[in-house]
């Protein structure tokens, strides 16, 4: 099995590499969906974080009310270093839930946005980032995503700069090109890790 992390910028196109990784064989683990899961109604995840900060956080069906609890934590860095305390290793325990189930030789991809800000590359095998200019982010965001200007420029100062996230790359995806140079960039970055998830267990990525 190879690990691999796989980040990149708000608005850089993670999310089209990972399905494209995917589309080649790639086994997806992904941090955001399993935050969500984790602490979706009836779970012992969600409870914890009603005991921490109150049924307020709560909407009227139940769920996780994540505008609310935002406002709350992104406020105050003991409340989100609280937060984080809960969450996270919900989600390192059920990532670790699916990587043990993948197949002998695959190429497990982790989605993980907080790779670099968390410093979590030295968890990894590689690491792929994904990179775009500053301006391609704020482009997209605003006009893919439909953000003000102005909360696209706050989503990306609050992450780690395209400096740091360059560095701790083992392999880079420009994603300052047209979608079928992505696509041939995709590949090549999948023969790759194919070739290294071979070489250290082996056996081929099914």
């Amino acid at each position: 099995m190879l690990k691999v992390g796989l980040t990149g910028g708000i608005g850089a196109g993670k999310s089209e590499v990972s399905r494209l990784l995917v589309e080649c064989g790639a086994v997806l683990i992904d941090a955001d969906r399993i935050a969500r899961e984790v602490v979706a109604p009836g779970t012992p995840g969600l409870a914890a974080i009603v005991e921490a900060f109150g049924e307020e956080v709560l909407a009227p069906d139940g769920s996780l009310d994540r505008p609310r609890l935002g406002s709350v934590v992104f406020a105050d860095p003991a409340k989100l270093a609280l937060l984080n305390s809960i969450v996270h290793p919900l989600v390192g325990a059920r990532s670790g839930e699916l990587e043990a189930a993948a197949p002998e030789g695959a190429v497990v991809v982790h989605d993980v946005p907080l790779l670099t800000e968390n410093a979590l590359g030295p968890l990894y095998d590689v690491v792929v980032v994904v990179d775009a200019a500053p301006e391609t982010q704020l482009d997209r965001l605003v006009r893919l995503r439909g953000m003000s200007e102005e909360d696209a420029r706050a989503r990306m100062a609050a992450q780690a700069t395209r400096d740091q996230r360059r560095e701790i790359a083992d392999i880079l995806i420009d994603n300052d090109v047209p979608l079928p140079e992505l696509h041939r960039r995709v590949r090549e970055v999948w023969a790759d890790l194919a070739r290294r998830a071979h070489a250290s267990h082996g056996s081929s990525p099914e």
